[in-house]
């Protein structure tokens, strides 16, 4: 008990439980749309395709700045989803292939990058390998700002644009119909979904990245059917998660805290795809079998001799 209170007074422990959290909720928010849109591979897809930039950007101006990396990291993971929503729209490829296509290609590139900036004759490439696996406690208050501001953004433009995403997710055809735009708000959208992902690889990489944004979303949608409850469950969910691993990553001796978190909206998942009512494993089953019973009971009630 005392370990815990100390922990919770470190300033580093705060840093890192503030950031994860942070991440937790833009990630919750931002993965709803993407869930309901089936398009919960295209973290996956962005958060790989955002390796190249990173180092490429680093070739550039050599410096190990957070800011200037995820800017890198923003400019190759937009390129990736413009070339995945043009490769789908002007061609017969499905949305699945051509992320795999662009995801493959983009990450190649970034470990072919990356090895060859480790040969460089110096040593001011060392930590450019966090953001493949995440590297939470490296996270600084600047860090926490950069993300608190672009959390801010992405919010406020959710709640601006409420009404039109929500039409879009649900029935494109509908809000065209009304006069909204489809190409522009699946941009504006995907332009969201890919921000949400850049500011989260330092702290889990780009190989966990996809899990924070679909997790929280997935486990959140077996307790509703609502979009605005679903939205406020998955940021809850991811914020909880951020925390919860953090402290879990401090308390436990060599545990890294992307994986940790990961492993924590794992556990959230798999409770409720097996108890949610309604959508839960196991509430389905009781209500097959009380089904099945009350079949037996009225189709046996005809034969009864008591009738």
């Amino acid at each position: 008990m005392d370990g815990t209170f100390i922990l919770l007074q470190d300033y580093t422990f705060q840093t890192v439980a503030l950031g994860s959290a942070l991440l937790g909720m833009i990630s919750g928010v931002l993965g709803s749309f993407a869930v309901l849109r089936k398009q919960s591979l295209l973290g996956d897809g962005v958060s790989h395709s955002a390796l190249p930039g990173v180092v490429i950007a680093f070739i550039l101006l050599g410096s190990k700045n957070s800011e200037i990396l995820l800017l890198g990291a923003l400019i190759s993971g937009l390129l990736s989803t413009l070339f995945i929503i043009t490769i789908v729209r002007h061609s017969r490829i499905k949305f699945d292939s051509a992320l795999a296509l662009v995801m493959s290609v983009f990450f190649g590139l970034g470990l072919v990058l990356l090895t060859y900036v480790q040969k460089l004759p110096n040593s001011n490439q060392a930590g450019l390998k966090r953001f493949i696996f995440g590297q939470a406690s490296t996270l600084l208050q600047r860090d926490i700002i950069l993300m608190g501001i672009c959390g801010t953004l992405l919010l406020a433009l959710v709640l601006l644009f409420w009404k039109e995403f929500k039409l879009f997710t649900f029935d494109s055809d509908f809000a065209h119909s009304l006069g909204f735009s489809p190409k522009r708000l699946n941009l504006l959208l995907s332009f969201m979904i890919v921000l949400a992902i850049i500011i989260g690889l330092q702290t889990v990489g780009v190989i966990l990245m996809s899990a924070m944004l679909v997790t929280p979303a997935v486990a959140a949608r077996q307790w509703t059917n609502k979009l605005w409850v679903m939205v406020t469950l998955s940021a809850f969910l991811g914020a909880i998660s951020g925390a919860v691993g953090t402290a879990a990553s401090s308390l436990v001796p060599k545990l890294p805290t992307g994986p940790a978190i990961v492993v924590c909206i794992s556990a959230i998942l798999i409770i409720s795809v097996l108890f949610a009512p309604g959508r839960g494993i196991l509430h389905r089953l009781y209500r097959r079998r009380k089904n099945r019973i009350l079949y037996k009971l009225e189709g046996g009630m005809p034969n009864d001799p008591a009738n």
